[in-house]
């Protein structure tokens, strides 16, 4: 079993594409909602699909919503659902709940009333937020295709004070280091010199993969 475990509240487009990506990293992951169309459809892309009202409290609790690592709040037009489901996770003790927000000003009220993250669908793509959730050493995750994307990652205690040829990340990693970002400065295409200080990030593509070895390596 995944040592976390996450649930995703409202199957639309959104909070399907976290959970499905959830899913395929293998994590555990529980799919909710009011629709048993859109729960059936779920029943193979994820670990368990329950059909279930978020705004009742009492069928949280029997779903043991405590219990989870992260619970997603994907609901799509109903702000009120959104904003009492959040209130209600938050009450029963969810460590951490991550919203989808309408608009600044709904994201705001779910800052308000607890969210520990507020996320807007059209910055933030589903599959971006599921790696941002389990790889806290990226930073940013842009998917350019199926199984290849961009991401940011901190640069770590091992890599500070060396250059990219000693690094190696390449022939590693199978990954490539298109920027070098320092404080607002961004070093496009860097050299092989190139030399990494601290709270340095580096802007790199290849295969999801791929960039997952980079990142657990590198904590």
């Amino acid at each position: 079993m995944a040592d976390r475990a996450f649930a995703v509240v409202g199957m639309g487009r959104f909070g399907s594409s976290v959970a499905k990506t959830l899913y395929e990293m293998g994590y555990d992951v529980m799919a909710i909602d009011t629709d048993e169309e859109k729960i059936q459809d779920h029943i193979q892309s994820v670990t368990y699909a329950v059909q279930a009202d978020s705004t009742d409290e009492q069928a949280l609790k029997e779903l043991g919503m405590r219990n989870f690592d992260v619970v997603v709040v994907a609901i799509g037009e109903d702000i009120q659902a959104s904003i009492l489901s959040t209130l209600i996770l938050k009450e029963l003790g969810v460590k951490k709940v991550v919203v989808k927000a309408q608009s600044e000003r709904h994201g705001k009220v779910l800052y308000k009333i607890g969210a520990d993250r507020v996320v807007f669908p059209e910055r933030d793509m589903g599959a971006r937020v599921a790696n941002n959730l389990v790889s806290p050493g990226i930073l940013d995750f842009i998917e350019l295709a199926e199984d290849y994307s961009v991401a940011e990652i901190a640069a770590t205690t091992g890599m500070i004070g060396k250059d990219l040829v000693t690094l190696d990340i390449r022939a590693r990693f199978g990954v490539n280091v298109m920027a070098i970002k320092s404080g607002e400065n961004i070093n496009i295409a860097p050299n092989a010199e190139d030399v990494i200080q601290e709270d340095d990030v580096l802007v790199v593509i290849g295969h999801n993969s791929d960039l997952k070895r980079l990142e657990e390596k590198s904590k």
